[in-house]
């Protein structure tokens, strides 16, 4: 059988710069989403130009925090290899050191300026969730974040286009395309959010993302590879999950029974509540 050569991680060559996929990508993400967030939030009423500036810090915090929780569980190795830090074309990002620094950045923003942290991560919630979704084809791109070996007709039972299936060809065996399942599972929940989030109350939209994302990743992270580990048994990104859904599930219900909180649907401009 023969096999055609996978597809490049290189999207573009400036003489001697390379611009891989995966930076677009997430870049493309990131832009998307902050579209849709600030839309909504023109719609709420909030002040001209807020979530452009929001995102500014949050984007920052997030790419810092991604990159240094994946350098923090690979220490072994760029303990070695300290140039290799800023690599960040190259992959090695983790969702979850992102999702820390971008909430962290969020938190102080709120706190300084005096907005409802809770007010504008539900608006927030359905754009990080398809910003994932889309962020999951620059691993596609670098050949990652896939599972475990499978036939070629299991792939081609999944009714996958023969790019997907050729790029899930990896040093003589198929893989598991772990990273559609997971873009798959957050599209899903963005259109799971956009249509929820009119009835919730302020704060349970982006609880309920922190809940629906966690679950997903559990999951699909057992099926993968290459996961960051913790010792030589427990999966960094499933113990953090797992941390994720108590903690959320925990923030829900002690809101719920501590404040009387508006419906998302009926706060117009900037919430000055809980």
């Amino acid at each position: 059988m023969i096999f055609n050569a996978p597809l490049s991680p290189v999207a573009l060559e400036l003489g001697p710069l390379s611009i891989y996929w995966y930076g677009v990508i997430i870049a493309t993400g990131m832009l998307l989403g902050y579209f849709i967030a600030d839309r909504e939030a023109n719609r709420k009423g909030l002040p001209e130009g807020l979530f452009m500036d929001l995102m500014f810090y949050i984007i920052i915090a997030s790419i810092v925090g991604a990159r240094l929780y994946y350098v923090v569980f690979q220490w072994e190795y760029y303990s070695q290899n300290p140039l290799d830090i800023i690599m960040v074309n190259e992959g090695g990002m983790a969702i979850h050191g992102g999702l820390i620094g971008g909430f962290l950045a969020g938190i102080i923003y709120c706190r300084i300026k005096g907005f409802s942290f809770f007010q504008l991560a539900d608006i927030a919630a359905p754009s990080l969730i398809l910003g994932q979704a889309i962020g999951r084809w620059g691993n596609f791109m670098n050949q990652e974040a896939h599972g475990g070996e499978v036939s070629r007709t299991f792939l081609e039972s999944l009714m996958l286009p023969e790019w997907i299936i050729n790029q899930m060809y990896i040093d003589g065996a198929y893989y598991h395309p772990t990273f559609l399942y997971e873009s798959v599972w957050n599209i899903f929940g963005f259109v799971l959010l956009i249509l929820l989030r009119p009835k919730l109350k302020i704060g349970q939209t982006i609880l309920l993302y922190l809940i629906y994302y966690s679950i997903g990743r559990f999951f699909i992270e057992g099926m993968r590879t290459d996961s960051l580990m913790i010792g030589e048994s427990l999966r960094t990104a499933q113990f953090i999950s797992i941390l994720i859904i108590v903690a959320a599930a925990a923030v829900w219900i002690y809101r719920e029974m501590k404040y009387k909180l508006p419906r998302y649907k009926d706060t117009e401009g900037v919430y000055k509540g809980r």
